[in-house]
């Protein structure tokens, strides 16, 4: 089929690299114009935009997909469908309308559960087991639509949301592919989202990725994991906002909520159960660095709390 591939961010690349490896012709991807990276806050695509120029393929970067233009280009194209993974901007009916079999959308949770911007990150929070992606086709609402295909996977006890990002993104490529295959040979069919099991995962901002000292260890370490790499989980300090890399539950007690103790090997945070193990840390204008480095340099005074 001829294919018009969306998608911004580094998890949507596995299925672009799938797509072009495929039997199916990418006549165009659709990404997010260049941002602002680096030291220099250059302007610089998007990963999706620069494997797409690596691969000789046109590259629209619309402002907004409202954008007259943009709808023109696409029925130009004439595309039989569209994949999207994360393109991270609403694509107006007008738009969901020019594929003869639409939009197939590559969604990174078990729907109906998850349904929004970040479900891997809801998934690691609420503590589920399984999680997984689904191949759904593409409506109005928010992950509403019909079916395709799911895969399932497990959620480690020590997954960040990057590590479990990164393999849903390349097992999902998969999935996306042999759904696209299935329509081509007319051998699949959406169902629709069973009407139970609906749950929400909105986006993930600054502001709620302070840490609460007064939760409890265990809730505490999937927090942060699934605030890791992005945006990154932080408390105030005396030294001011300190990010933090995952924790681990101890079963030490005598701390109060926020109480940083630093050892010459550990460095302790209690909090309304037991206390957690500090493993990365990153001050302000300085790189990450392992807990009981930057302890030794900080030289915290005893009972100085975390907030």
């Amino acid at each position: 089929m001829r294919i018009v591939y969306a998608g911004t961010p580094e998890p949507a690349v596995p299925s672009l690299s799938a797509l072009l490896a495929s039997r199916h012709e990418v006549l165009a991807v659709i990404t997010r114009p260049p941002a602002p990276r680096g030291r220099g806050r250059a302007l610089q695509p998007s990963p999706v935009g620069a494997l797409a120029a690596e691969a000789g393929l046109p590259v629209l970067t619309p402002r907004t997909a409202r954008d007259p233009e943009f709808a023109d280009r696409l029925r130009e194209l004439r595309p039989d469908a569209a994949a999207v993974v994360a393109y991270g901007a609403l694509l107006p009916p007008a738009i969901l309308e020019i594929p003869t079999h639409g939009w197939v959308n590559l969604h990174f949770s078990l729907l109906p559960a998850w349904r929004g911007a970040a479900p891997v990150q809801a998934a690691i929070r609420a503590g589920d087991d399984i999680t997984g992606a689904t191949t759904f086709r593409l409506e109005a609402g928010m992950d509403t639509g019909p079916v395709y295909g799911l895969i399932t996977e497990p959620i480690r006890a020590d997954d960040t949301a990057g590590d479990l990002l990164t393999r849903l993104a390349i097992e999902g490529s998969r999935l996306l592919v042999a759904t696209l295959d299935g329509l081509a040979d007319g051998a699949i069919e959406a169902r629709p989202q069973p009407a139970e099991g609906v749950s929400y995962a909105g986006k993930v901002g600054v502001d709620d990725a302070r840490v609460d000292w007064t939760c409890p260890a265990s809730a505490l370490d999937r927090l942060i994991r699934s605030l890791t790499p992005d945006p990154g989980a932080w408390t105030d300090s005396p030294w001011g906002r300190l990010v933090l890399g995952p924790v681990r539950p101890t079963d030490t007690g005598g701390l109060r909520p926020g109480q940083l103790q630093a050892g010459k090997r550990d460095v302790l945070v209690g909090t309304s159960t037991t206390a957690v193990r500090l493993s990365r840390v990153t001050a302000p204008g300085r790189k990450a660095m392992d807990a009981a480095d930057w302890a030794r340099g900080a030289r915290p005074e005893p009972g100085v709390v975390l907030t």
